[in-house]
């Protein structure tokens, strides 16, 4: 039997249930929802809103009214375009857009100056959208599966961030302005059309770099605190002489919220478990001690 659809404007039956224990955080996801429920936002003091893989189509504007949100999932819908009302949430520390249908964010979304991390992978994302540029405390942005083909030179002003996910876009040479992001500690280039690399060493706080599944024919030349994936990154590891990393857990996002695990990690994966063998640097987000 499947799960039935809420009634638009009406919070689902649980919802209170949800929101008696104090936590002020709603669980959403999985239901059949095209449109957020307005009573949601009038939720004036929810912290925590996940909304993920529902069919959601649009946010109404009135999202703005959760201005103590600090985490919103709404990964795996059909979101073609974001409110402006969404920028306009000044708490908010973790946005999952991954999995949705968007070609662009809203020049309002450099409001959103809380903000920490950011997934957005699996969209139609031709072009860096340029209000990013001004989320000087980002620190993880991950913008793997969509469609960019450059970055643009003012990518250093992002001072803060960490960790940047760009597998499985459209680059065919490396994007010089990542040469200057010196302060970069995770870059993954998996999945791309790269024949080559220039020298890695100006990415001082490198320390892990994934290049798997590029037409190159070795690894770039980087630190040897770097860790490596891709090709050649066995030999070349085994060059320094280095014992094999244990395999890390890959472990729900929702075991890293809260604030004081939040300063030891980047990011901490997307708003689901994470699922699967995959690629070692997926469980790389969620390790402790790649922060700031």
């Amino acid at each position: 039997m499947g799960i039935a659809e809420s009634t638009p404007d009406e919070l689902p039956s649980d919802a209170e249930e949800q929101l008696r224990n104090g936590e002020q955080q709603l669980e959403l996801s999985g239901r059949r929802l095209r449109r957020l429920p307005s009573a949601v936002c009038a939720l004036s003091r929810l912290q925590k809103l996940y909304v993920s893989g529902t069919g959601l189509r649009e946010l109404p504007e009135e999202i703005e009214e959760l201005r103590e949100l600090r985490i919103l999932a709404l990964d795996f819908n059909k979101l073609e375009r974001l409110p402006d009302g969404l920028c306009r949430l000044p708490r908010l520390t973790r946005l999952y857009l991954g999995s949705n249908r968007l070609l662009a964010l809203p020049a309002d979304f450099a409001q959103l100056q809380s903000l920490r991390c950011l997934w957005i992978e699996g969209n139609f994302l031709r072009r860096f959208p340029r209000p990013l540029l001004r989320l000087v405390a980002l620190q993880s942005l991950q913008m793997g599966d969509n469609r960019l083909r450059a970055l643009p030179a003012e990518l250093p002003r992002m001072t803060g961030l960490r960790g940047l996910w760009l597998y499985g876009n459209r680059f065919e040479e490396f994007p010089p302005a990542l040469l200057r992001m010196g302060r970069l500690h995770i870059l993954d280039l998996d999945r791309n059309r790269l024949g080559g690399f220039p020298d890695l060493h100006p990415l001082r706080a490198l320390r892990v770099f994934s290049y798997d599944h590029n037409p190159v024919t070795g690894p770039p030349r980087v630190a040897d605190t770097v860790f490596l994936v891709g090709e050649g990154a066995v030999e070349r590891m085994a060059e320094r002489d280095e014992p094999t990393p244990r395999p890390l857990p890959r472990r729900p996002a929702r075991a890293f919220e809260d604030e004081e695990e939040e300063d030891l990690l980047i990011g901490g994966g997307s708003s689901r478990a994470l699922e699967g063998p995959g690629d070692s640097l997926r469980a790389l987000e969620a390790a402790p001690g790649l922060g700031t």
